[in-house]
């Protein structure tokens, strides 16, 4: 990751934000809360504190945090004010919405486990209204998406065929549902449940017709183009 912002400073010739700029820089936001979950995940199973684990953890959620907040404000910056045509429209946009549902879910863990280190039970009612907050903006996400893809393919028409960035829309899908289910436990608000309970099959559908769509490429041949040489 920071190899990535390393990169993008120093080199001379810089894209504008219109191009420079999609969904995808927010897999930063994605792999800093990973590494939040894992370390989380490390110390649950042993008894008594375990603070240098629990310290990354909570460190490295707070920067997915942080990241998120900028480069969100871009992207939106970029919705907002510069055209979008239907090719710049792409599947990885959904990662807008991935990327807050596995901060959430970073969150939620580390609320689960605050019994593991005396810090974290200080910080529970911080770490329950900031989770619920991106939460919320997960959510908020949704409805947007699935509007601009429906304006995409409905209404301007643009074909809907197979492209590995569609991988890219399934993964935010199932991670909503991951992180409503454990947000429901973390906060003991048991209705929440409900959304993943369905939601759950969203994530699926999507996830079976991208898993069709890349086997209808990879086993069926393109059709051979026609020479008209003569």
């Amino acid at each position: 990751m920071s190899g990535f912002f390393s990169a993008i400073t120093v080199i001379e010739e810089k894209p504008s934000l219109d191009r420079g700029i999609n969904g995808a820089w927010l897999i930063s936001i994605v792999a800093t809360q990973a590494a939040s979950i894992l370390a989380t995940q490390l110390a649950a199973p042993y008894r008594g504190e375990h603070p240098v684990l629990l310290f990354f953890a909570l460190s490295m959620f707070l920067v997915g945090c942080m990241l998120y907040i900028f480069i969100i404000t871009l992207i939106l910056y970029r919705f907002s004010f510069f055209r979008l045509t239907m090719a710049a429209l792409t599947p990885p946009y959904w990662i807008n919405m991935g990327a807050v549902a596995i901060t959430t879910l970073a969150g939620a863990t580390l609320i689960l486990h605050a019994d593991k280190w005396s810090v974290l039970l200080d910080l529970t009612p911080f770490l329950k209204g900031f989770t619920l907050l991106f939460w919320a903006m997960a959510t908020w996400w949704i409805p947007l998406l699935f509007i601009l893809g429906a304006w995409r393919h409905l209404h301007e028409r643009y074909p809907v065929t197979y492209d590995p960035q569609y991988w890219g829309m399934v993964f935010p899908l199932g991670m909503y549902a991951a992180c409503t289910f454990r947000l429901s436990e973390a906060l003991g608000v048991p209705f929440l449940m409900e959304i993943p309970r369905y939601f759950i099959y969203v994530a699926l559908a999507a996830w079976l017709l991208t898993f069709l769509g890349m086997m209808k490429r990879l086993l069926l041949p393109a059709s051979p183009s026609v020479s008209t040489g003569a």
